[in-house]
């Protein structure tokens, strides 16, 4: 079969109309998931192109997956990251939508908290099962999308939900269609989307949704969920486990427009924000991310990772505020009594700090020698360095420049740099091993200076 791509401007051949495949035994890829072993992964050598859509967001879902992995948020908690990540996504709303839980009253509490603010964007939406009755209750709340489950892998259809193929798609089908008798935009969260038959189930599945898109004239979205992390960027790997393959097929196989596929990862293999980036590229416009990658197991896409990556690949922020990553970093600190881990890019104390003398003493003739970018202005967080044994007296001016205020400036040579590189050296020389706080340098400095 042939017909004309307007969106390619080519003659496009299919030829394989994919149905349903009802098989008798599920498909686990036991070559590719062995499970006594660590994961593999093939490659059939198919590639496919490159095809960023025209717009690119980020989608939010530190209300829902987020919350699956530490204690709830309070109602004040919810509201006051809801209004910086309005702040973050400025006013293009680049961070287009935020998703919450539905069942609890505190859930429904901020819910409604945060409609009150009348922002346009990041848009409320909900995540619920999928029942009539919680359709009613997300239209009650004047909510206009919400997700629905649809488990998508046999892991799940056959070990968890113990339906067939052909059991589990029409009644997923049936949830659908409730939803739209609603008039609610269904999102259809494609559970464990790597490790499922993506021609045999995922593309027929997909393309019956875009049937019902067709009849009711409401917009269907697919979030391709990749649950376990088993998703790779690698041109020329297999399926189901190719981000390439899997958005393209969405697109061109089950004729999915870009603003309507949505990528949603797990870091189970570091693999988060590259698959994210990735998902972007070949042609999916939302990435969904929890705000520092929170959430299950290893966690989601970091939001703030993919702010970073929006623009590296579009070159311009598109009027999104990063200085509120570091505001939202100290609140999680502040308020939620959060550790971050201090090397986490972006966020952790550490992230910009250098201890190697060499290091220190480039940064202090140029930072940008060994800054990932104006990390002050940026990001509102200034290069700093950490004093150890192998700091050295650049290390100390560095501090000493970042530390000491009334526009001194300091270099290795400054007797008082010496003086307290004598200092720092008799610590070590008595067994010390720990990093010297800031506090212990301010008291030394102070001491040698006679302040």
């Amino acid at each position: 079969m042939v017909g004309f791509n307007r969106r390619r401007n080519l003659l496009m051949e299919s030829e394989y109309k994919y149905q349903l495949q009802d098989v008798a035994e599920p498909n686990l890829f036991r070559a590719m998931f062995p499970y006594t072993e660590v994961p593999k992964c093939t490659f059939n050598q198919r590639t496919t192109p490159m095809d960023p859509p025209d717009e690119i967001w980020i989608t939010d879902t530190t209300f829902r997956d987020g919350q699956q992995s530490r204690a709830p948020y309070t109602v004040d908690q919810m509201v006051a990251l809801y209004q910086m990540l309005h702040r973050l996504g400025g006013p293009k709303g680049k961070i287009r939508q935020c998703e919450f839980f539905l069942y609890s009253e505190r859930d429904r509490e901020a819910l409604q908290k945060c409609q009150a603010l009348g922002y346009e964007f990041p848009e409320i939406t909900g995540w619920i099962r999928a029942s009539l009755k919680d359709f009613q209750l997300a239209k009650g709340l004047g909510l206009k999308e919400c997700g629905i489950l649809v488990s998508s892998s046999d892991y799940h259809i056959f070990k968890k939900l113990k339906k067939t193929r052909r059991e589990a798609l029409e009644g997923y089908l049936d949830v659908v269609r409730q939803a739209l008798e609603v008039g609610i935009r269904p999102r259809c969260h494609f559970e464990d989307l790597t490790r499922a038959d993506f021609y045999g189930f995922v593309i027929p599945f997909a393309i019956e949704l875009r049937k019902l898109m067709e009849q009711s004239g409401i917009p269907i979205k697919i979030r391709a969920c990749d649950t376990m992390g088993f998703g790779v960027s690698y041109p020329g790997a297999s399926m189901p486990r190719s981000v390439p393959g899997i958005i393209y097929g969405l697109r061109n196989y089950a004729d999915f427009p870009s603003e309507l596929i949505e990528w949603h990862g797990h870091n189970d293999f570091y693999k988060a924000v590259n698959n994210a980036t990735t998902a972007w590229l070949y042609g999916a416009s939302a990435v969904n991310c929890t705000l520092l990658g929170i959430g299950e197991r290893t966690g989601n896409t970091p939001l703030e990772g993919m702010v970073m990556e929006y623009a590296q690949i579009r070159g311009t922020l598109d009027g999104m505020d990063t200085t509120v990553i570091r505001e939202i970093a100290d609140y999680y600190e502040r308020a939620l009594g959060y550790v971050i881990p201090p090397n986490t890019p972006y966020v952790g104390k550490n992230f910009n700090v250098t201890q190697a003398g060499i290091h220190a003493d480039g940064m202090l003739k140029d930072e940008e020698i060994y800054n990932i970018f104006d990390t002050g202005s940026i990001l509102g967080s200034p290069p700093g360095v950490s004093i150890t044994q192998t700091s050295g007296l650049a290390g100390l001016a560095m501090w000493l420049n970042g530390r000491i205020k009334g526009g001194i400036r300091f270099d290795k040579s400054d007797d008082s740099v010496v003086k307290l590189k004598e200092w720092v050296d008799l610590q070590y020389a008595g067994g010390r091993v720990t990093t010297i706080s800031d506090r212990e340098l301010e008291q030394a400095y102070a001491a040698i200076c006679g302040l």
